[in-house]
């Protein structure tokens, strides 16, 4: 009888336990709160459609962010992570490494629900730092997370329970969810990384973004994000064949103009990485000017009903060194006014002083580019964050606005040695930008690569990152303010560490930023003096965000590396607040 009684009350607790163990009250998420969010919400990886990751609280500000202080901290799984946080109404939603989904308490981290999907034994084999992907995104009652394992899954956002799953690709090429997820619509979006040997894919495996109906995962459109023969651009590849065209949207997801109905989202290199190997050995096979196999390192902007192409910018023509002009499209309405003296490359058609609806992108290895939203016609653009003769791109046609690739530091015979800026001087982290400034804030690593052939390559050559000539050797790292009327670029911070931090603006005049140094910092946004800073468990990778719950505001960062470079680091969530 007793033994009853206990199987009985364990049955129950388990019950009630089951009960409890979701998020209480919970209030859908519409399309007009994603295009105006409240500002205690952080819906989206960059918090706004325009990824300007600017948000309005400005209880913490210059005059006491001095005060913060961490309110709590919770250790994550172990692994590799990328993950950008959401929080609704005091909810937070995570991404762990080994993809475990967690719903926590945004006011002290206390577990709600966890989702832990079971994934294939042999994916190690195939995909490289399985669970990277940067985003998640959350629409009515669900929250997307793009798997490791190829699928794209929908879960209940009270309980965590799987709702809907779509497979998108095989995980055994190598292909990967490296960019995560965004709803745009009413449709869940994701970008994919070329991850297998160009010998095991094609552009179906892995070129392309896919939009699923985000309430019953049925697939709605598919762009690719290579021409294939017979289709527009597709003569611009050469001679290379259909299934050997390669350009994936791995980077950070894309942005939105409701008002255009149009997306824009950053494309990555072609590869193999050299146009040697692309063309074997032909380097001429295609020209040293846009348009160069399409719609590799270009800025494209889709139709959101339809995916359908309605205009494309080229950063970089036929890539020669996996420069990767992915990453974050950011929409802002400026004056545009380049100066000069601080900008290489400035349209001969603009009217200085009007204001227009642009596209501002910063690429993996630099560079500044501007585009009008409307049309993608060429503004301004200049290196990032130096100029240098080494620079990828040789010159940008003020008539036409077409990017040339710089020649001299192309590989052209085996005996060829070059180097060329940049290598990987912002990565993944999501830039900045403050209407209270008129100025995006990024951070920057100043190093480039020197290259030699190497015939047992798969992309034929041998590669190393060095520091730019004529750099600084006691500020390899820091973050640039660019004012977005002029293009004026001024060096906010200087470091000795790398970073790979993402940024934060807010309306409390501030920005915050970490880096792998373990530290994170409060700056002021108009001068750039460190008005805060502590030091974390961990190197902070891509994950700032900041939220408000009743009336509250709080500041997140995660840490933990998404390579395993920086010894005794650990993957926590840090959350600080002022007294």
């Amino acid at each position: 009888m007793i033994r009853s009684l206990l199987i009985l009350a364990a049955i129950v607790y388990g019950v009630s336990q089951l009960a409890v163990a979701q998020v209480k009250n919970f209030r859908p998420v519409t399309k007009e709160m994603l295009l105006n969010p409240s500002p205690s919400d952080w819906l989206m990886f960059s918090r706004t459609y325009n990824s300007q990751r600017f948000s309005p609280l400005d209880q913490i500000n210059r005059q006491n962010v001095s005060q913060l202080r961490m309110v709590w901290s919770r250790g994550m799984m172990p692994g590799n992570h990328e993950n950008i946080p959401l929080v609704h109404d005091g909810v937070m939603y995570v991404v762990n490494p080994q993809a475990v989904v967690q719903a926590l308490d945004a006011t002290n981290g206390d577990l709600i629900w966890e989702y832990k999907r079971t994934l294939p034994k042999d994916l190690g084999e195939t995909i490289n730092r399985a669970g990277r992907n940067r985003t998640m995104s959350i629409y009515e009652d669900l929250i997307f997370f793009a798997a490791p394992d190829g699928f794209v899954v929908a879960l209940d956002a009270r309980t965590g329970k799987l709702r809907w799953e779509s497979k998108t690709q095989d995980y055994k090429n190598g292909t990967q969810h490296t960019a995560g997820a965004i709803v745009i619509d009413g449709k869940v979006l994701s970008g994919r990384g070329c991850g297998g040997a160009i010998e095991t894919l094609n552009r179906s495996e892995c070129s392309f973004i896919v939009a699923h109906d985000a309430l019953t995962g049925k697939e709605v459109w598919r762009f690719y994000t290579t021409a294939a023969p017979g289709e527009p651009g597709g003569d611009t590849w050469g001679n290379t064949p259909e299934e050997r065209r390669q350009a994936s949207a791995w980077g950070l997801p894309g942005s939105f103009d409701p008002v255009r109905n149009l997306i824009y989202w950053g494309i990555a290199n072609p590869k193999p990485h050299t146009r040697w190997a692309r063309h074997n050995g032909i380097v001429d096979d295609i020209p040293q000017t846009a348009p160069a196999e399409l719609y590799s390192n270009s800025t494209v902007a889709l139709n959101s009903n339809t995916g359908k192409l309605k205009w494309y910018y080229q950063e970089l023509p036929g890539d020669d060194w996996d420069m990767d002009h992915t990453h974050d499209r950011i929409l802002i309405r400026t004056p545009i006014n380049p100066d000069p003296n601080a900008v290489r490359w400035i349209s001969s058609r603009i009217a200085r002083g009007q204001e227009r609806d642009v596209v501002v992108s910063i690429g993996d290895p630099g560079g500044i580019w501007i585009v009008d939203r409307d049309s993608g016609e060429f503004l301004w653009a200049t290196p990032f964050p130096f100029d240098t003769p080494y620079f990828h791109v040789s010159k940008v046609d003020s008539e036409t606005g077409k990017s040339y690739i710089n020649w001299d530091q192309v590989m052209k015979t085996k005996d060829d040695k070059s180097t060329v800026c940049y290598s990987n001087q912002r990565s993944y982290a999501a830039l900045a930008y403050s209407p209270k400034t008129n100025s995006l804030y990024a951070p920057y690593l100043d190093v480039c690569f020197e290259r030699t052939f190497n015939a047992n390559s798969e992309d034929m050559h041998q590669r190393r990152t060095i520091p730019r000539p004529g750099s600084d050797p006691n500020a390899p790292s820091g973050i640039m303010k660019i004012n977005m009327a002029t293009g004026q670029i001024q060096k906010f911070y200087s470091s000795k560490v790398d970073n790979r931090g993402a940024m934060l603006a807010t309306a409390g005049d501030l920005i915050f930023w970490g880096d792998w140094d373990r530290r994170f910092r409060a700056f002021d946004a108009d001068s750039g003096r460190i008005l805060w800073e502590t030091i974390l468990a961990g190197n902070v990778e891509n994950s700032t965000i900041t939220y408000s719950v009743n009336g509250k505001q709080y500041v997140a960062v995660l840490t933990g590396d998404g390579t395993p470079k920086v010894p005794g680091n650990t993957t926590t969530i840090s959350v600080f607040a002022l007294p």
